[in-house]
């Protein structure tokens, strides 16, 4: 996709591509050798598998904390990294990757922000979620124009005939964060049960008594409309099959998980992996590293701790690049002042 000629691209010593929980941890390790970053994700929020796939699922093996749900480790790093000021960039990709003359690397999403780049960190997990698409005929003509699988800008629901279909976190978040701007809004789930956060299902239910949110029991089967502009589409509930004005579908039926671009990079994959050294994590392409899940290496193991670990030292390592004309001096958030002052505890 080519640069937006009214935005230039974002200048940054680096940008995490994933943030997910050693994404986010990434963050913490960078700024405490002052490492400005900025994230990229594919989803709605910071969190990935665990805010997306578990958020409620209890997790027993971080260290010092007996048991946390996905979400609440989440919020934890949320809250730790505060202090740095990361930027977020969600319901985007990663499409192209390409290095400057200068080394530095050039990255532009499928929502055509650019970002330049002293070093990139690959924190993917498995890979970019990618959103299944429902079994509806024809469904492809309207995707991008009036079929969304995610939201960019609110604003451009405002006055649409929104239909919502789902019953997950996502389903429920949009349903209530655009209500006040669409004409109408109808949520379809095929049954009266929800996987969403109790509060979210409850504003849900108040705003149905209110008669300002539609609750349909039922499926969506059929899609109406012209030139990739929907214009209603058919529902099956028990009571039989209707039409309703639709100008704005949001189907959310679950993730896949893909390599996608990344795969095209030159990394030398090994089995939809990145091999990475254990001193760095850097990846055969100098500035480009790879941490958590997504990474390859003898004696890998696939736990949040070891994504913790590897983005220790991939700090240390990515330092070198960002402020070649800075000794590191190694130090302890315990004893060093200068980092206590980072943190805002001193």
């Amino acid at each position: 996709m080519a640069d937006d000629v009214n935005q230039p691209p974002i200048e940054t010593d680096a940008v995490i591509i994933g943030a997910g929980p050693v994404g986010l941890f990434a963050v913490f390790e960078l700024g405490l050798v002052d490492i400005k970053c900025h994230l990229i994700d594919i989803l709605d929020r910071a969190g990935g598998q665990c805010a997306e796939l578990y958020p409620e699922k209890p997790i027993y093996d971080i260290p010092a904390l007996p048991i946390v749900t996905g979400q609440e480790l989440v919020d934890k790093l949320m809250e730790q990294i505060k202090p740095f000021g990361p930027a977020f960039h969600f319901s985007q990709r990663v499409d192209t990757l390409t290095t400057e003359a200068d080394g530095r690397f050039r990255l532009v999403t499928d929502a055509g922000t650019t970002f330049i780049a002293k070093v990139v960190v690959v924190a993917a997990g498995g890979g970019s979620f990618t959103p299944k698409r429902p079994p509806l005929p024809g469904i492809e003509a309207y995707e991008g124009r009036s079929v969304f699988y995610a939201v960019r800008r609110m604003g451009e629901f405002t006055d649409k005939d929104v239909v919502v279909v789902g019953g997950g976190d996502s389903a429920l978040d949009w349903t209530l964060n655009l209500q006040p701007l669409a004409r109408s809004m109808t949520l379809v789930h095929r049954r009266d049960e929800f996987r969403a956060a109790p509060h979210s299902v409850e504003k849900m239910r108040a705003l149905v008594a209110e008669d300002k949110v539609r609750l349909a029991i039922g499926q969506v089967t059929a899609l109406s409309g012209a030139g990739g502009m929907l214009e209603t589409v058919t529902l099956k509930t028990k009571a039989g099959e209707e039409q309703i004005a639709c100008t704005a579908m949001l189907p959310f039926f679950g993730l896949t998980m893909k390599l996608g671009p990344v795969a095209d990079w030159g990394l030398n994959l090994n089995e939809n992996l990145i091999p990475v050294d254990t001193e760095r994590f850097e990846t055969s392409t100098p500035r480009l590293f790879a941490i958590g899940d997504i990474n390859t290496y003898p004696g890998k193991l696939k736990l949040i701790l070891s994504g913790f670990h590897e983005a220790a030292l991939m700090a240390q390592a990515a330092h070198r690049y960002v402020h070649p004309e800075q000794k590191l001096l190694f130090q302890y958030t315990t004893s060093s002042s200068s980092l206590q002052k980072k943190l805002g505890v001193k």
